[in-house]
């Protein structure tokens, strides 16, 4: 498989970049009287993310099934994405600076060179200056190092996030109609085991009238399959549960993801409708397959989906891309639900972040007139660290007013 250009740049210069920073913080710690201990971590911390980083490239080349255990995906990803760019290129830009002015100002003096004092027994051999310079070399191994802790105890977490939703359209007899809302769940490098089986349990625990899951079944490799099927099939209750694909789902191939979900037996809309009976009504499900525009969802695809809907059925549209709910709208289809954002993953407030910077809708109710929009956090996880985004499975009552 051929990488593409600016992924091949962006993993050459965290490589180049890195083995800067240590050459950089381990020139800073070597004239530290007992400090062998903290350049042996920082070189096993650089090592840990260069062959991180170089086995991944290999694994994609020689197709490789083993995969490295999460706090060593979380230190490769948090470093080159949060630790690197964000703390350890600054702090060296800043070293670099601060060394020109120290030089100019040398080179410009004009006093006599007052040799440095002499340190006094019993005086702390550290000076504040050499204090300074080795936080500085530290610190990003620090800050990643904790964002990987913090991480790996939010991966075993999620909520149960309970939104009553108000429907014009909403027949009588449907009046507070539960929906278990589950999606994104990653199973993979950071979702697996024990926190699956939280999931399934909180999941059946709800006993919602309906469970419908929203895309990202898997991560990203066709080996994760066993586990994510078997998930499904714990929260499947026949004539109650709906799912549909997202673009994770499809990293390894689109036709073998969707004859393994099918062939266990699950019923995965791909573009197509299914009806369901709650208290006795029809609930037609609309299920949009994952398509590479899904961000600028096409109406007349969306009308030839949603074409022959029964008229008497209460319409609910599952897409995993949220910006659908705008075609949705237009189309008159009272409710929409999606997910694929993680609620912004990185958010400095729940309104304020990544969030809104990518996503028109990115967490929480939506209203467009007479419809709604519901998109989950997602209740796994492909990156391993949330802020203000916390993994959900949504609880949904619907009301009609």
């Amino acid at each position: 498989m051929r990488i593409p250009l600016i992924i091949f740049l962006i993993v050459f210069s965290s490589l180049a970049l890195t083995l800067l920073w240590w050459w950089w913080a381990d020139t800073r710690l070597r004239t530290l009287r007992r400090a062998g201990w903290l350049r042996v971590a920082v070189g096993l911390f650089a090592t840990i993310f260069l062959s991180g980083v170089t086995y991944y490239i290999l694994m994609r080349r020689m197709g490789w099934k083993w995969s490295p255990p999460d706090w060593w995906v979380a230190v490769v990803m948090l470093w080159a994405l949060i630790g690197l760019p964000l703390m350890a290129l600054p702090l060296m830009d800043i070293a670099g600076i601060a060394w020109l002015v120290g030089w100019w100002r040398r080179r410009r003096r004009k006093s006599a060179h007052m040799p440095a004092a002499i340190p006094v027994a019993g005086e702390p051999a550290l000076t504040r200056r050499e204090a300074l310079a080795a936080g500085m070399a530290l610190a990003p191994m620090v800050l990643t190092l904790g964002t990987v802790g913090v991480g790996l105890i939010q991966n075993r977490r999620f909520r149960i996030r309970r939104i009553e939703v108000d429907l014009p359209q909403l027949p009588s007899v449907l009046d507070g109609m539960t929906i278990a809302h589950v999606s994104d769940s990653h199973v993979g490098k950071f979702t697996y085991g024990p926190i699956v089986d939280r999931i399934a349990r909180a999941t059946l625990e709800l006993d919602a009238d309906l469970t419908l899951f929203t895309g990202d079944l898997i991560d990203s490799r066709l080996e994760e399959l066993p586990e994510a099927v078997a998930f499904l099939q714990r929260i499947h209750r026949p004539g109650r549960f709906l799912a549909i694909e997202g673009n994770h789902d499809l990293f390894g191939g689109r036709e073998p993801f969707e004859r393994a979900v099918r062939g266990a037996g699950l019923p995965l809309l791909l573009d197509e409708k299914a009806t369901l009976r709650v208290r006795g009504h029809p609930v037609e499900v609309i299920g949009l397959r994952w398509s590479y525009d899904a961000a600028h969802p096409d109406p007349r695809n969306f009308g030839r989906v949603v074409a022959g809907r029964d008229p008497d059925a209460f319409p609910i549209v599952l897409a995993h891309h949220p910006h659908a709910f705008d075609v949705a709208a237009q189309a008159g289809l009272p409710l929409t639900l999606a997910g694929h954002t993680h609620g912004g993953q990185l958010m400095l407030t729940p309104e304020f972040g990544a969030g809104p910077m990518l996503f028109r809708y990115w967490s929480g109710l939506y209203r467009q007139g007479a419809a709604r929009l519901v998109v989950s956090n997602g209740v796994g996880n492909w990156f391993p660290l949330r802020t203000a985004a916390p993994a959900e499975i949504v609880h949904l009552t619907l009301r009609a007013r």
